[in-house]
């Protein structure tokens, strides 16, 4: 078990362009600041899905438990709201591990969909939950050899799916670019901005939340004490969720390193731009072939691209990347449908994920009544909520069979120091991409 002792902040959350999701996303009530001395029976840092999932677990735990959630943004501001919105229970990762652990993080992941599914009925979340299933799809050979590991994968675990050839993806969402499709029924698509900020609107009473208040130093003694710039939360039980930005806080730093993904979401389509896009009026589209863009069809009728990446150990992004990143989306709209090729983008934003080599998230003990979780490597909203509500489980010392799965993931393997971690990554950030070709 580490010990969480003293830490101080590297760096503050910045500015990461405006994201068409929370733009559009029912807004959230004034922000609390924190201001002064706050007492608390637990403290959880961050509020995107998992420290959300961890808040309200809690009061479920520990009814006469005060609660404190703390963010330096906005609740779902971070990577939370800024997710494509695909909530992931199976996929090639996943299928790529050992049996076991493959399939405790089914396990767990779909628990995380049911805490959500009841979450967004029994408080009426509006964030365009939709079950009728997303789409793994190919482009290129390679993205067809992928998509054939992970069928016999999905055939050995007993899962159901439906394969599209060419002719049906062509159908389903009405482009001729992929060669081959899985559509896996029951995987779940959300509007990603509307579910963190609803899930942060319907907090039970005894969770206070604050937002904007950036914690700068965690320290030890009587209990932990997180420091921002005008107050202070003193807790005897503290689950951290900052996930991309732990490192930065000096947690978690040789098991997790942030990277940056890049979203555009177009204006509103026409009924003449819809007329040619698939069956259904809405869809997703995950890619297999490697770096390949993530697309979706969105409730109200927009495309959004998702691809590139690129690494930036505080976690910023200046304009001219954004940009970059839009010229991006745009060539992946042009290659998929011609005639929207000059259809604007509205908004164009980065999005931070917690990243690990191996892709296995990490969960465990900070100290003594602490305890963190995070590294889902942009498969967070199923895994990230699931996670969430076991670290409230472990620092309450709750013990139960999901809590066993999650105390038994492999977990990351460690990381070189900076500056070695730093400049490995870039490096393969470069590689893979360029590895998009055709495919972006």
């Amino acid at each position: 078990m580490p010990s969480l002792g003293r830490r101080r902040a590297n760096a503050l959350p910045s500015d990461l362009g405006v994201c068409g999701w929370l733009e559009s996303a029912p807004p959230l009530p004034p922000a609390r600041r924190l201001e002064g001395t706050v007492e608390a029976d637990c403290v959880v840092l961050g509020a995107g899905f998992t420290g959300l999932a961890a808040a309200h677990r809690l009061t479920v735990l520990r009814p006469s438990w005060r609660v404190v959630l703390i963010d330096a943004k906005r609740a779902g501001g971070g990577a939370s709201g800024r997710s494509s919105g695909f909530v992931v229970d199976a996929a090639s990762f996943i299928a790529a591990m050992p049996p076991a652990q493959a399939s405790r993080v089914v396990r767990l992941s779909r628990q995380g969909i049911d805490a959500l599914r009841t979450r967004v009925a029994e408080d009426g979340i509006n964030c365009d939950w939709d079950e009728r299933g997303w789409i793994h799809a190919a482009a290129g050979d390679e993205g067809c050899r992928s998509l054939a590991s992970l069928e016999d994968w999905l055939d050995q675990s007993n899962m159901p799916y439906e394969v599209l050839d060419s002719a049906g993806m062509a159908s389903a969402v009405g482009t001729s670019f992929y060669q081959r499709g899985i559509r896996l029924p029951g995987s779940v698509l959300v509007q990603a901005g509307a579910l963190a900020h609803g899930l942060a609107t319907r907090l039970p009473p005894t969770v206070t939340l604050f937002e904007e208040s950036p914690v700068t130093s965690i320290a030890l003694g009587n209990g932990y004490r997180l420091r921002t710039a005008r107050g202070e939360v003193r807790a005897s039980r503290l689950i951290v969720a900052l996930n991309a930005w732990a490192p930065n806080l000096g947690i978690l730093q040789q098991r997790l390193f942030p990277l940056l993904t890049f979203g555009s979401l177009t204006r509103q389509l026409t009924a003449g731009e819809q007329a040619g896009l698939g069956d259904r009026d809405t869809w997703g589209i995950l890619a297999q072939d490697p770096m390949g863009s993530s697309v979706r069809r969105t409730a109200d009728q927009r495309l959004l691209i998702r691809n590139e990446i690129h690494y930036d150990r505080r976690v910023r992004c200046s304009e001219d990347r954004l940009q970059a990143a839009q010229q991006g989306h745009r060539t992946a709209l042009a290659a998929r449908y011609p005639a929207l090729a000059d259809v604007p983008f509205e908004t164009t934003w980065a999005g931070p994920m917690g990243a690990v080599p191996n892709l296995r998230p990490f969960f465990g003990r900070l100290g003594e009544g602490a305890a963190t979780t995070g590294g889902f490597t942009g498969a967070g909203i199923a895994m990230g909520t699931a996670l969430g509500r076991l670290t409230a489980d472990l620092v309450c010392g709750e013990d139960s069979p999901a809590l066993a799965d999650a105390l038994a993931l492999e977990g990351p393997r460690w990381l070189p120091p900076q500056p070695f971690l730093g400049m490995g990554i870039k490096w393969r950030v470069r590689q893979m991409n360029a590895s998009a070709g055709d495919c972006l």
